[in-house]
C-alpha cells in the first residue's frame, strides 16, 4: 500500500496519500523554508523507535534519523540528531561542547521544550529555539528520514536541506 505525500519547493503536492498526512508545527517550518521533501504514514507501535519504522518503510536503519531532546548540567536543553541504528556518547558530546553533563530529557521535560510527543519529535518547527547537534555521518547520506512531528509520520529529504534550515553543528558522538 502506497501511503506517501510530496511536496516541492513551490509547495504542490504530487501525490496525496490515500491517509492523509498530518500537518504538523515540523511540516509548516519545512513548508516555510520551501524544503522538498516526501512524507511517509506507517503503523506506530509504542517504544518501536526507529527499528519499527525502518522495516515499516523497508529502508536500512542507518538512514532513519533519531531526534534526542537532551540537557546539560544546566537544564539547558539541546537536540541531538542520530542515525537510527546508533546510539549517543554523552561523555563524548558534552567534551566536545563544554558542558560537565549531558542528560536525555524526560519525555515530559522534551515535550515541553519541543511541543512534540516522545516518538513524533522533530526537530524542525520546536516550540523553543534550541542548539542542534547532528552525527557528521549523516551529513553524507543520499537522502535521510526523520520525524515529521507526529507519531507514524517520517519525512524523507536530502541531508543538505536538514543542514541548511537547522544549522546544526557537527559533531561525532554516536556509538
Amino acid at each position: 500500500m502506497d501511503r506517501l505525500d510530496t511536496y516541492l519547493t513551490d509547495g504542490t503536492i504530487t501525490r496525496v496519500a490515500k491517509d492523509k498526512p498530518p500537518t504538523t508545527q515540523a511540516i509548516r517550518h519545512l513548508r516555510q523554508e520551501n524544503v522538498a521533501f516526501t512524507g511517509h504514514l506507517y503503523t506506530y507501535v509504542e517504544k518501536g523507535g526507529t527499528t519499527v519504522s525502518a522495516r515499516e518503510l523497508g529502508v536500512d536503519e542507518h538512514r532513519v534519523i533519531k531526534t534526542l531532546v537532551m540537557e546539560d548540567e544546566h537544564r539547558s536543553p539541546l537536540i541531538v540528531l542520530m542515525h537510527g541504528d546508533r546510539q549517543v556518547s554523552t561523555k563524548e558530546l558534552a567534551r566536545i561542547i563544554g558542558a560537565k553533563q549531558i542528560t536525555p530529557c524526560t519525555p515530559e521535560t522534551a515535550h515541553k521544550h519541543t511541543g512534540y510527543l516522545v516518538g513524533g519529535t522533530s526537530p524542525f518547527g520546536t516550540r523553543r529555539q534550541m542548539p542542534v547537534y547532528m552525527e557528521e555521518g549523516i551529513a553524507g547520506l543520499p537522502e535521510i528520514i526523520i520525524n515529521g512531528g507526529k507519531r507514524g509520520y517520517l519525512v524523507q529529504m536530502a541531508p543538505a536541506e536538514l543542514i541548511r534550515v537547522l544549522k546544526p553543528t557537527l559533531v561525532k558522538v554516536g556509538i
